[in-house]
């Protein structure tokens, strides 16, 4: 039997680490990322995973997993980014940025336990580049929203397909880790 509650608990302290030590290294410098170039350095990441999936070669060295990590760091940022305005400083305290990377990795958590819920785990049953195309499918989707001046008619908003990124990251490094 599996325990998704601690192994999703277990992949965000490491995307967490990441973040906290790049936050000592960069402070906030994402702030200045607009919502569309976090979209699509996202849509890089996701690209990547694809290519090496299919090729199964990486001439760079970087691994699938990292850019699993890196995709839910930068999916939080996003959503941080959603929440700050223009009237919040560029440089936040280590402080508050972790909080609000906090805020959001627990939202997701949360997120992840309903849908789990109601739908049984069935990520378990997907393949993992599956779970790359789904990244792939929800920031088309953003992309057309933001395209779209943030408007929808009968869909979720960018939070909620940043959020599902989140969760599909999460996924596939549970099911890459010792792989």
């Amino acid at each position: 039997m599996s325990n998704t509650s601690s192994e999703y608990a277990a992949s965000i302290a490491i995307c967490r680490d990441i973040f906290a030590k790049k936050l000592r290294d960069y402070g906030t410098s994402w702030r200045m990322f607009r919502i569309s170039s976090i979209t699509d350095q996202i849509f890089i990441k996701a690209q990547r995973i694809r290519t090496l999936e299919s090729k199964g070669v990486s001439k760079v060295g970087d691994d699938i997993r990292g850019e699993y990590l890196g995709i839910v760091n930068y999916s939080i940022i996003a959503l941080i980014q959603l929440e700050l305005t223009d009237n919040d400083p560029m440089e936040l305290p280590a402080d508050k940025a972790l909080n609000l990377y906090d805020k959001y990795a627990k939202a997701a958590f949360e997120l992840m336990e309903n849908k789990n819920h109601d739908y049984g785990e069935a990520w378990r049953d997907m393949r993992v580049s599956s779970l790359t195309d789904m990244i792939l499918v929800k920031l088309l989707r953003i992309k057309q929203i933001e395209d779209n001046e943030g408007q929808t008619i009968a869909s979720e908003g960018i939070d909620a397909n940043y959020f599902d990124i989140i969760n599909y990251a999460i996924f596939a490094l549970i099911r890459t880790t010792g792989k």
